[in-house]
């Protein structure tokens, strides 16, 4: 089978290609590169020796995705491409509506003409609504506290209504809860531009010294220790999640929502400790104001996906804590300076 893969140069996007790849599927990446780099992609084909078309495109652009579309025959998408920071939402919402709903819709829009009806799409638990008793089900009442949510739930409603107007159409909107760690070969990792968003990238740059200290936002939730709980998946395991949809996809029509996470929750303190004993690194932090957007508490009841992808989540938080900062250890400016990514941390 042949897949497409928009931002599959991101963090996320990497790390399905690679298993994607290593389960014999042939892929095609689109991305814009605007916070990844072809780099990762270079290392993808590095990992698993098998080449792919790339293309340096916005997904937005009718005219250039449609050019993809016209060479390549497609059995499936995944649909990762899109802005993803809660924060940065709060204070650019026009920009992450108008990219992250123009984006689905222009795929729908080529998809449709192409005929190409099946689609995995990147969603978030940020579509939940916080007053939900834990953990979190996919019949949860939907809800959300900041834009970048709003946009993936809109997203998914799009995806429903296109499904309900063309039943050949089957989707699986893939709800993930938070992707930390890499690839076990410190080859591929998550190198976010300017300050980082998401906890574990702020934790190996503090650590590898790029960084002072760590900045937490929140010490007065209630919780046990007044920090944020977070359901924290490994994103090779994320990445396995999305082959399994994509074989799940090819007897499925319809539209359905999936979990992805542990079904475990912990704090922002229990990572930072976690990461210090796995590694031997000390974190300096300072805790903060809350950040806009933020909920106290977040985890996933992860059943349905083991019961209808036959998926789990195998890694533990040693191992997110371990694989990242080889990472960072062996690539101490991300993609930026590209040394080959020579592992040498044991």
């Amino acid at each position: 089978m042949n897949i497409f893969i928009t931002g599959g140069a991101g963090y996320i996007g990497s790390h399905t290609c690679v298993e994607l790849l290593n389960e014999g599927f042939d892929i095609v990446v689109a991305d814009n590169l605007s916070n990844s780099s072809q780099v990762s992609l270079d290392r993808v084909r590095r990992i698993t020796g098998r080449d792919f078309p790339f293309y340096e495109i916005d997904i937005c652009d009718e005219d250039a995705l449609s050019r993809v579309f016209e060479e390549h025959s497609f059995d499936g998408v995944i649909h990762f491409a899109g802005l993803k920071a809660v924060g940065e939402s709060v204070s650019r919402p026009v920009t992450y509506y108008s990219n992250n709903l123009i984006s689905t819709l222009t795929l729908c829009r080529v998809m449709q003409r192409y005929l190409v009806h099946k689609i995995v799409y990147s969603s978030s638990a940020t579509v939940y609504s916080p007053d939900n008793p834990l953990p979190l089900r996919e019949e949860s009442k939907l809800g959300c506290t900041n834009p970048y949510g709003w946009s993936k739930y809109m997203c998914e409603q799009i995806l429903r209504d296109v499904a309900a107007a063309d039943r050949r159409w089957s989707a699986l909107l893939l709800r993930y809860f938070n992707p930390v760690g890499v690839h076990p070969s410190g080859l591929i990792g998550e190198d976010p531009r300017d300050i980082p968003n998401n906890l574990m990238p702020f934790i190996t740059q503090v650590a590898v010294g790029r960084r002072e200290k760590l900045h937490i936002f929140g010490g007065d939730y209630d919780t046990p220790d007044g920090t944020g709980i977070r359901d924290y998946i490994h994103v090779v395991d994320l990445a396995k999640g999305h082959v399994a949809a994509i074989k799940y996809l090819q007897g499925f029509t319809g539209v359905d929502a999936i979990n992805l996470g542990t079904g475990r929750g912990f704090s922002v303190l229990e990572m930072v400790r976690t990461f210090e004993k796995t590694n031997g690194v000390n974190i300096p932090y300072e805790i903060v104001g809350r950040r806009a957007g933020d909920v106290a508490c977040c985890y996933a009841d992860p059943q349905k996906a083991n019961r209808l992808l036959h998926w789990r989540a195998e890694k533990t938080l040693e191992d997110m804590c371990r694989d990242s900062w080889r990472w960072q250890y062996n690539n101490p400016h991300g993609y930026g300076r590209d040394d080959g990514g020579n592992v040498t941390l044991h």
